[in-house]
């Protein structure tokens, strides 16, 4: 069934009617079964869409654990920050106990917080981080995500590593690291501080760098490739290094290199962020150079355990969260050595 982009996906491993009203109760024993509404700026991201697939099966296995009915409703606001405040309304009149924001405007949050907060209904935000100073307007706001300033320091460590191990990356023989950017949304925090540090850090390793040119392609695999494809227009060999934001992107990168028949070994170094599967198999296969794990199936676990405590009534002081609102999963590097590991 589809309304307003929803998906609803729900788990039912006892016999109980659904709770009526938002917010918490104070007894555990009277609850039989909650309801946890969920908006993503974007259904068709590929970090997101695992994220969620990680999500509702560890909700089955709460589930299947409890004896409580987890029930699961699921909106795609397809980047429009106005879909996603009307959906989380339609969420709190439906009676969700708490609701899950993807922000699809990091910087928009106060229309869903004041909602939330009249109704006494707990939110967390996760993976797009909105700013320090919204998220403390209310005790009962939460993030569940990473630091993205790692994601940006890692990619930039594996972009040195294959500067200084192979000779040939320097294609012109300068000793200069000449790179293109493929970045994230105009603005977006995560972009920003991702370019930044990973091109400070490949600076800090000692190696000289010299930027061509950027794209912004908004985290996603077609534009990344078009804007590419105008990209190898103009410098052709002369771009050493492909830095992505993200995974997607990056893979948009190499279809380009394909679609212009340039031969593999003639590619420029490639990065990425986020360590999809499709990512990862691109390591794996050696078209990517590497990329940098976010935790999406860790971000997943926190964010359902978050979930269930609040609407339980629980204490969850008990949880592992930084300053009692954060809960943050650290990053880690993926190799063509190592990538096995991380695809299992």
């Amino acid at each position: 069934m589809r309304k307003r982009g929803r998906t609803s996906v729900i788990f039912f491993l006892c016999m109980a009617a659904l709770l009526t009203g938002c917010g918490q109760k104070s007894a555990k024993e009277e609850i039989n079964s909650i309801k946890i509404g969920v908006t993503v700026y974007d259904q068709y991201d590929t970090f997101v869409s695992q994220l969620m697939e990680h999500f509702k099966v560890y909700a089955r296995e709460k589930s299947e654990e409890t004896g409580i009915a987890i029930n699961i409703e699921v909106y795609n606001a397809s980047a429009s920050q106005s879909a996603q405040n009307s959906q989380v309304e339609e969420m709190l009149g439906d009676g969700c106990n708490v609701i899950c924001v993807n922000l699809v405007d990091r910087t928009e949050p106060t229309t869903i917080i004041d909602m939330a907060e009249n109704q006494n209904v707990p939110v967390i935000f996760f993976n797009r981080e909105l700013v320090a100073e919204d998220l403390e307007r209310w005790n009962q706001l939460y993030y569940v995500g990473a630091k993205a300033f790692e994601s940006g320091i890692m990619e930039g460590e594996i972009a040195a590593d294959a500067f200084r191990k192979d000779p040939e990356a320097d294609k012109n023989g300068d000793g200069v690291f000449q790179y293109v950017m493929l970045e994230g949304e105009a603005g977006h925090q995560d972009a920003i501080v991702r370019t930044e540090y990973a091109v400070s850090t490949i600076v800090d390793r000692g190696i000289e760098v010299e930027k061509l040119t950027y794209a912004i392609a908004n985290w996603n695999r077609a534009q990344a490739q078009t804007k590419t494809a105008q990209i190898i227009n103009e410098y052709g060999n002369q771009i050493e290094l492909i830095l992505s934001n993200n995974d997607d992107m990056a893979l948009g990168a190499i279809d380009a290199l394909k679609a212009a028949e340039i031969d593999r070994e003639d590619w420029p170094v490639i990065v990425g962020i986020d360590g999809t599967d499709v990512g990862l198999e691109a390591v794996k296969s050696g078209e990517l150079a590497g990329t940098v794990y976010n935790d999406g199936e860790g971000q997943a676990l926190g964010m359902l355990n978050l979930a269930y405590a609040l609407s339980m009534g629980e204490d969850i002081s008990t949880l592992e969260m930084e300053e009692g609102k954060y809960i943050r999963l650290p990053y880690q590097k993926v190799m063509q050595t190592d990538v096995d590991e991380f695809l299992k």
